[in-house]
């Protein structure tokens, strides 16, 4: 399978090139929330994704009538798809796997607030529709006429890596030839945050928001809130070379599994997230000498930057592979997190390059050690890049990327 086509919106702004080179600076987008008034929270900043517009997208009636996080999606995926060219596929053979965390957050905020204050009959007739999580999916499919599958995918912060390996499967076993498959979010909105900073999830660096997300990092405190949305087009390689695509890599391997462990927290000594890589590693036919780098989850959590250090370490042992994390710089966006990561793990794979893990200065003390780039993107020879997404609830996912020849 190929990656033929790619599409972006985080907050580091629309398409792979600013992402790319976000990345490469390793440039926090984080900063305090403008979208509603977060003066009562004990967090009040994030990464949001600022000036966007969906109405080139969808029009002006439409946009009112779908989530913020259905939005950003189908941008993204009308973005990939036009990327991809002409694929010249039976629409009956082409789907759909979209991941998001949690669906439409925004649009059951809003509407409570509705019902609450207004009344039953001031309820949107689009409440339910624009809520539900497969709305994406949904209006994906709708506007590209294709009527394969149409599928969503929600395992939380692992959900859009489940669905681009989920994305692979069918078109290994023959049930589609191409695949529009990633993810989205839109959860940053007041009661989210306020949950996660109850949990003690995330950073509370008010006054210096821009160095909040510090993943790998001894001073680490949480995570940063994002939001965005990422797809990109899945084909088989033979029908990618046929009618002559720009082919941006390969996906050559995917894991997943679960803890077991706790609704939140991940297993000891991140014993599922390693069984995890080596279902990957089983699944691509590469031992760990064949990976170049790893992009991990890195969260910049206590917990979860520690377990997925040892778990790096006891697939890899002392020959661990360069480390990064793309969270320094867009925040974690939640169900979008891990597409958008996998756009970024395929172009260093293509380029030899890996982004620096932004505001890590010191490998804590919690932390198996490890090879954290930081500080300025590091050359390395071509090779796989092993990507990483887990979340709440003990999903794992790892997805193995081969660079375009």
């Amino acid at each position: 399978m190929v990656v033929t086509g790619v599409g972006m919106h985080t907050p580091a702004g629309a398409g792979l090139d600013a992402n790319w080179q976000a990345m490469l600076a390793g440039r926090s987008m984080a900063g305090p929330i403008q979208r509603f008034d977060p003066s009562a929270l004990a967090v009040r900043f994030g990464c949001e994704v600022r000036d966007f517009d969906s109405v080139p997208y969808l029009g002006p009636k439409e946009s009112r009538r779908v989530d913020r996080g259905t939005q950003l999606g189908f941008a993204a995926a009308a973005d990939a798809l036009a990327d991809a060219g002409e694929i010249g596929a039976d629409p009956a053979r082409c789907a759909v796997v979209a991941g998001t965390g949690i669906g439409g957050l925004i649009t059951l905020e809003e509407q409570v607030r509705i019902y609450l204050d207004k009344g039953p009959d001031r309820v949107s007739p689009f409440f339910v529709p624009m809520m539900m999580p497969n709305s994406t999916a949904g209006l994906i499919g709708i506007h590209f006429g294709w009527t394969g599958p149409m599928l969503c995918i929600s395992t939380a912060c692992a959900a859009s890596a489940n669905a681009i390996g989920e994305a692979t499967r069918i078109i290994r076993d023959g049930t589609v030839d191409v695949v529009m498959a990633g993810g989205t979010e839109a959860s940053l909105m007041a009661p989210a945050v306020a949950a996660f900073a109850r949990m003690g999830a995330l950073s509370k660096r008010n006054d210096e928001p821009t160095l909040a997300s510090r993943p790998f990092d001894q001073d680490r405190d949480g995570f940063v809130m994002g939001e965005g949305a990422a797809f990109l087009v899945l084909e088989r390689a033979d029908r990618a070379e046929a009618r002559g695509a720009r082919v941006y890599g390969e996906i050559a391997g995917y894991g997943t599994n679960s803890d077991a462990f706790h609704i939140t927290a991940p297993s000891q000594g991140g014993a599922g997230a390693a069984a995890c890589m080596q279902l990957a590693l089983d699944d691509a036919g590469l031992d760990t000498g064949a990976i170049g780098h790893v992009n991990a989850h890195g969260t910049s959590t206590e917990l979860n930057d520690a377990a997925e250090s040892e778990a790096i370490r006891k697939v890899f042992g002392d020959l661990s592979p360069p480390v990064t994390s793309g969270k320094g710089v867009t925040g974690h966006l939640i169900g979008a997190a891990g597409a958008i990561e996998a756009i970024i793990a395929l172009r260093s794979a293509r380029e030899g390059l890996v982004p620096p893990t932004g505001n890590h200065i010191q490998t804590a003390d919690d932390v198996v050690p490890l090879d954290v780039v930081h500080g300025t993107a590091r050359s390395i020879p071509k090779a796989a890049v092993l990507s990483n997404s887990f979340g709440f609830g003990g999903h794992n996912a790892t997805l193995i990327f081969l660079p375009a020849e």
